[in-house]
């Protein structure tokens, strides 16, 4: 089998790639590096199964040769990264789910894209089933990559119903783990790379606003599981156990050494303040629920951390 991976040299592209390769599928990653790192990815391009092209699936979306699945990963994810680039978070959402699905098309492939839990935006109901629509600021500073997600899902959905193109949906909750960017802007690599410099560990409000983590390795897992199986509708994979964002900071603080204190700033607009998955639909179809303790989980980031950044 031949997979194509956009946004392949990302944090999730990277490991995805990784994963597909030790599934014995070759990999063909494409990436624009516009938030990539091409170190992510340095030590697969040895690979006799893997190719890495620099490509800005907005402006084309070319491949030689068959595939069998498309992975739709390319998109700023971060918030100061979608804020930077809040037209290219847009474009790649559309353009290049559209240029993806084409190319899915014209090959008899299928697609699999990556969603995102922010499809919910700060939600009314706790935690988020696949079937709540969402609370979405469309013209809020986190609109441009709320909004682009949930435009490809239908636009994933409408090519799946009008022209018979296989797809798959995964809404990933919080993730994170090895080759995470140093202070992304996420609260995982901010809190350690805060408490490895000595620095104060910035909280958004009062801290007690929820997030859901899960360790990347079981989110590959569950990709996977969604992959082989026959569910075209969005599945949630993610960790259903929360931790408020200030209870995350202590514990990197306590897991690191560190001593740093932390210190208390202003939310950001539309700042979701409960974010959990319901994962019902994961447990019963695919069998899949999440392994890795968060206490592990970040263990293994800051061992990475140490070296890695």
């Amino acid at each position: 089998m031949r997979a194509v991976v956009t946004g392949g040299s990302g944090f999730l592209g990277s490991h995805l790639c990784r994963r597909l390769l030790a599934e014995g599928l070759e990999v063909a990653c494409l990436d624009s590096m516009l938030t990539g790192v091409p170190a992510n990815v340095a030590e697969l391009e040895k690979e006799p199964g893997f190719s890495l092209q620099r490509v800005d699936v907005t402006d084309e979306l070319q491949v030689d040769g068959s595939m069998d699945w498309i992975f739709h990963f390319a998109s700023p994810a971060s918030p100061p990264d979608y804020l930077e680039y809040p037209i290219e978070t847009l474009k790649v959402g559309a353009i290049g789910t559209w240029r993806a699905l084409g190319l899915a098309r014209a090959k008899g492939a299928g697609l699999l894209l990556a969603s995102t839990s922010e499809v919910y935006g700060d939600p009314e109901i706790h935690p988020q089933p696949e079937s709540y629509w969402g609370n979405v600021n469309p013209i809020g500073p986190r609109g441009v990559y709320d909004e682009a997600k949930r435009y490809a899902e239908a636009m994933t959905t409408a090519y799946h119903h009008k022209h018979g193109v296989p797809i798959r949906i995964v809404r990933i909750f919080n993730t994170y783990g090895p080759r995470m960017r140093r202070r992304d802007g996420r609260a995982v690599p901010n809190f350690i790379s805060q408490a490895m410099d000595g620095d104060p560990l910035t909280v958004h409000g009062d801290g007690s606003q929820t997030r859901s983590l899960c360790y990347v390795d079981d989110l590959m897992e569950g990709i996977w599981r969604l992959l082989n199986s026959d569910i075209a509708t969005p599945v949630n994979i993610g960790n259903p156990e929360e931790v408020t964002v200030l209870a995350l900071a202590e514990s990197i603080r306590d897991l690191t050494g560190s001593a740093s204190e932390i210190v208390f700033q202003p939310r950001p607009q539309d700042d979701p303040e409960v974010r959990c998955p319901d994962i019902t639909l994961a447990r019963t179809r695919l069998g899949w629920e999440p392994r890795v303790p968060l206490s592990e989980g970040l263990d293994r980031t800051i061992d990475w951390a140490r070296t890695g950044w």
